[in-house]
């Protein structure tokens, strides 16, 4: 076939289709985008396989527990309904990047989650600081299997019903088993199973000195000062499910590996959480610049390009306050918005562009600006940084204050030098990690009395934990701690309490 024949014509496609597409679409990548990309591996599955990657966090290799299948009869209802569609693909941060693309597709949306996926999100994974610091995409697929093999393992050794109630208890707590600070270099996931045996007998002995050392006496224990008790015990600590690993009581060796690989998998999707609008942005705008070369150097037909438009525009879609489908801002439509109006002041700034930019207007190459970008950022500062009057125009935005106390709302902010700045550090403060998961500490224990597990949450703009999840969530911790757990609600600034909650471990 030549370069300048269509790739395909109708919605019929085979393998050969799918290869000739994966390299038209790397060419322009390549050429056009730039774009830095981890060998791709393309499987092609059914919507049944697709319903089973939703319900098991799209990984081709992880471990059973009941909430994936509660997942899976979920999604497969309202889809067998035709009350939902699925996702056209699942993509893996992993090398080689792992894009399943779904059967049913036709060949033009073939093409577009290639590009959108095997190469945007892969691009992006590759690149991005976050995924670089936090991630080992060489090793996660070996790491998982070893995950799967020893549960599995545990499962026949300890029985179904106790590894279950374990993996309910650290999956409650997922959220609160991350570091949210960088290690020195990226984790080193294939290295893990080797690192545990080697260390398990010194953290087992270190673990044994440190109750050994625990006063006999509530009288003996008042001469432990609370700063070495804290010392021994590394508080406060934030991430809960390592201290729980690292010092509760009554787990055995299993149980401790068991929460080390819950944390090791929470902590592996952490920057996907912080870079939603990118990451979504950046795979967008690559797919909507390669359909279109695709196009306009007649790869595909003009009735497959309006296929593609067609599906573009229903993801980039921005339902407005008043719409039935609104569920809050829509990150494929301000990602891609956003790079496309960098593209614009890079390449045809106006004068308030140049005023509001002038490290990046009239620089002329837009690719090598958002790489950079794709590179540097996650949403909030790429938010704080790069929202553009334009485009806060455009999208209308202003800011309401909705204060308990105040008997009117307040427009904080309007389309004005000040409101613009207002309204971009206050979009882009939605977006800050502190604001996706609660502040909860460890704070003390009390080592030689009843051994009480003390925590702490920082309480911000007056907003308190759920009262119905944190009673859940304490109980699952309390059960991992085998004692009596008090959380305190305290205000940041005062550090008033607010609240207390107590749980105590259910007996089995």
């Amino acid at each position: 076939m030549n370069d300048d024949s269509l790739l395909f014509e109708g919605n019929d496609w085979d393998f050969q289709t799918i290869q000739r597409i994966h390299e038209a679409v790397a060419r322009i990548a390549d050429e056009k985008l730039g774009l830095d990309i981890f060998p791709n591996q393309i499987e092609v599955i059914t919507a049944e396989q697709m319903l089973d990657a939703y319900a098991s966090a799209g990984m081709p290799l992880f471990y059973r527990h009941w909430s994936f299948g509660k997942r899976f009869a979920q999604h497969e209802g309202v889809y067998r309904a035709g009350l939902q569609g699925l996702a056209y693909e699942i993509v893996i941060n992993s090398n080689p990047c792992i894009s399943y693309i779904m059967e049913e597709n036709t060949a033009t949306m073939q093409a577009l989650v290639i590009a959108h996926a095997a190469f945007g999100h892969n691009h992006f994974f590759k690149n991005n600081y976050q995924f670089r610091q936090w991630t080992d995409p060489g090793s996660i697929l070996d790491y998982l299997a070893y995950a799967k093999n020893y549960i599995a393992n545990c499962e026949e050794r300890y029985g179904e019903s106790e590894v279950e109630r374990l993996l309910d208890a650290a999956h409650a707590l997922m959220p609160q088993g991350i570091d949210h600070y960088p290690h020195k270099k990226p984790l080193d996931l294939r290295s893990e199973e080797k690192r545990e045996r080697d260390r398990m007998q010194e953290r087992e002995r270190l673990y044994n000195d440190l109750w050994r050392t625990v006063p006999g006496s509530s009288r003996d224990a008042s001469t432990m000062a609370v700063d070495r008790r804290r010392t021994m015990l590394r508080l406060p600590q934030e991430n809960i499910l390592y201290f729980l690993e690292k010092t509760a009581p009554k787990l055995y060796p299993w149980q401790r590996e068991v929460l080390r690989i819950v944390r090791l998998i929470a902590q592996y999707f952490y920057p996907q959480q912080l870079t939603k609008v990118m990451n979504e942005g950046c795979a967008t705008y690559c797919h909507y610049r390669i359909m279109n070369t695709l196009h306009e150097t007649r790869r595909i037909g003009d009735g497959s390009f309006l296929e593609f438009l067609r599906s573009h525009t229903n993801v980039i879609r921005q339902p407005d306050c008043y719409d039935r489908a609104y569920s809050g801002v829509n990150p494929y439509a301000l990602g891609f918005d956003m790079m496309r109006d960098l593209a614009r002041i890079v390449l045809q700034p106006t004068e308030e562009d140049r005023a509001w930019f002038p490290e990046i207007a009239g620089r002329g190459d837009e690719m090598a600006v958002l790489r950079d970008i794709w590179a540097n950022y996650r949403d909030d500062s790429f938010i704080a940084q790069f929202l553009s009057p334009n485009l806060i125009r455009k999208w209308r935005l202003f800011h309401i204050v909705d204060e308990d106390d105040a008997p009117q709302l307040e427009v904080s902010a309007i389309h004005n030098e000040r409101g613009y700045r207002d309204l971009r550090r206050s979009l882009a403060a939605e977006y800050e990690a502190a604001r996706k998961i609660p502040d909860i500490q460890v704070v003390d224990v009390d080592l030689a009395g009843s051994r009480k597990l003390v925590m702490r949450h920082k309480v911000v703009d007056g907003k308190l934990l759920d009262l119905g999840n944190t009673s859940l969530v304490l109980g699952q911790i309390a059960n991992l701690w085998g004692y009596e757990i008090l959380l305190e609600e305290i205000d940041a600034t005062s550090e008033e309490v607010l609240k207390a909650h107590m749980a105590s471990p259910a007996m089995h």
